[in-house]
């Protein structure tokens, strides 16, 4: 387990993931060392990145929205997001599952909060700090005053940043991504072999053209490089973690070669993996 350094006091704790004592995943923001981009994607549950350090730069449906310490981003479900971690940074995300306000869904089964607005982000700056505080320093009954902070969380986020006049397209979108997160699942798990669009529609009953469409039109992306991501966010921990030779790492990441693996790495951080290896471990 990693040492990780307190947001709050400045001494280091052990960091344990979150499993079942909580009934949501509490964690520090993996992008924490900076210099990390994460491409498009998407999540059933809903997010909030609470940045105490720092700076993060976010992209929400393709509007950037910058983060200075003390503000937090709200990533509502299937709400394709990308981030940029330019710095080191503190910053703890909260993963809740959509089921946790099912009570306050509209008619469709959906629920929206707003990203403006933020006339609490003070109050649930605090809240945060403190669920993260607390679930560090484990004292006795700290689940139940972890949960209590959370369940005022949720109260706030349903009572001041719900928004109930959600229009048809939105609503038509999450439901296209539902099904797309289906198709991109199986590519999280099968990204090491040989995935054509060809057939990945076969398998999934579309046509590579209505695929493709789906991927440009919902996920703002297309299926080559949504792959690619998927691919690259495991070879780079692999090249910062282990000594495996470059185009070992490329094809054991589902790269045909290292030159097409290179390719794609240039194309996302804009230098060869060796540069960046040597950047980051020396």
């Amino acid at each position: 387990m990693k040492q990780q350094k307190d947001i709050s006091r400045g001494y280091s704790h052990e960091i344990i993931m979150p499993n079942d004592d909580i009934p949501f995943k509490m964690f520090l923001f993996e992008g924490k060392d900076g210099n990390y981009i994460r491409e498009k994607h998407w999540h059933r549950s809903v997010e909030i990145f609470a940045l105490f350090e720092g700076e993060l730069e976010f992209y929400v449906n393709e509007v950037r929205y910058p983060l200075k310490p003390g503000e937090f981003m709200l990533v509502n479900s299937n709400e394709i997001h990308s981030i940029f971690s330019p710095r080191e940074n503190q910053t703890v995300v909260l993963q809740i599952p959509l089921t946790t306000f099912k009570k306050y869904y509209t008619d469709e089964k959906f629920i929206y909060f707003s990203h403006s607005s933020r006339l609490q982000d003070e109050e649930v700056m605090h809240l945060i700090r403190e669920m993260y505080r607390t679930y560090v320093e484990k004292p006795c009954g700290y689940e139940l005053k972890v949960q209590s902070q959370f369940y005022m969380l949720v109260y706030i986020l349903v009572t001041k940043y719900r928004k109930t006049d959600v229009n048809e397209e939105v609503i038509r979108n999450n439901r296209k991504l539902d099904r797309l997160s289906v198709i991109t699942a199986y590519m999280k798990e099968h990204y090491r072999e040989d995935i054509s669009l060809e057939s990945l529609a076969e398998n999934f009953g579309y046509s590579p053209t209505y695929l493709s469409r789906m991927f440009q039109k919902y996920a703002k992306t297309n299926y080559k490089i949504y792959l690619d991501n998927i691919r690259l966010e495991h070879a780079v921990k692999e090249l910062m973690n282990t000594r495996m030779p470059i185009g070992e790492i490329a094809y054991g990441n589902g790269f045909p070669n290292s030159r097409a693996f290179a390719k794609a790495f240039r194309k996302r951080y804009g230098m060869l993996p060796s540069e960046y290896r040597k950047m980051m471990i020396g």
